[in-house]
């Protein structure tokens, strides 16, 4: 039985379609960077891919033929970002036991849900880019008009693993409340992040659909 998903997503142009080290795609949408860096490189792996070696020339030549630049959100937008998130939350019921909102991407431990949790993913990402747009935060704002259509400051897909046990669940609440310092950025603490309640059977914690 799945207790809580541990997600990724992460901002415009941070992981392509097309990175050395794996992605969640499996085509390359956009010519340039087809012609760049190659096909898709689809991986169904379930850990972070983020440390392994690869051809890191090679990746950053690539995104030199991003279409827009890649984004990285600041204090400001991170802000945004989360109130975004906090409206999802009351809204749909959403639960998060652990977030992570960094320049380049999002780490989070969510608690289980009736809505698959890319769609829940994709609803975190429209609020959190309404909330940027409405505060004027957006990173393709550049000075257009409430009206003007604008790119998604978002990459597609997101990275996502099943827990199944409080055990599970407490390494992925940890490794999301510490990933900040792995930036030499501060914990993070968000008022709309609940503590988890962890599932006992007796005095030890009971496994659940393992």
């Amino acid at each position: 039985m799945v207790l809580a998903h541990h997600i990724i997503f992460t901002a415009y142009g941070f992981w392509l379609p097309n990175d050395p080290r794996g992605s969640w795609s499996d085509f390359v949408a956009a010519w340039e960077l087809f012609r760049a860096g190659g096909k898709a490189t689809k991986t169904d792996e379930r850990r972070s891919l983020a440390r392994d070696a690869h051809d890191a020339r090679k990746r950053l030549e690539v995104k030199r033929s991003l279409k827009h630049p890649p984004v990285q959100f600041t204090g400001p937008q991170a802000l945004a970002i989360a109130n975004g998130f906090r409206e999802a939350c009351a809204d749909a019921g959403y639960v998060f036991y652990a977030l992570a909102i960094l320049p380049e991407h999002v780490h989070g431990v969510l608690g289980r849900h009736d809505s698959a949790v890319t769609r829940i993913v994709g609803q975190l990402k429209s609020r959190a880019t309404h909330q940027m747009r409405v505060a004027g935060l957006h990173p393709f704002q550049d000075g257009r008009t409430a009206d003007t259509a604008l790119p998604t400051p978002w990459a597609q897909g997101c990275w996502k693993v099943f827990l199944n046990s409080d055990e599970d669940v407490a390494r992925a609440i940890e490794y999301v409340e510490n990933n900040p310092l792995k930036e030499n950025k501060p914990r993070q603490r968000w008022s709309f992040v609940a503590p988890y309640v962890p599932h006992y059977e007796g005095d030890a914690p009971r496994r659940r659909g393992g």
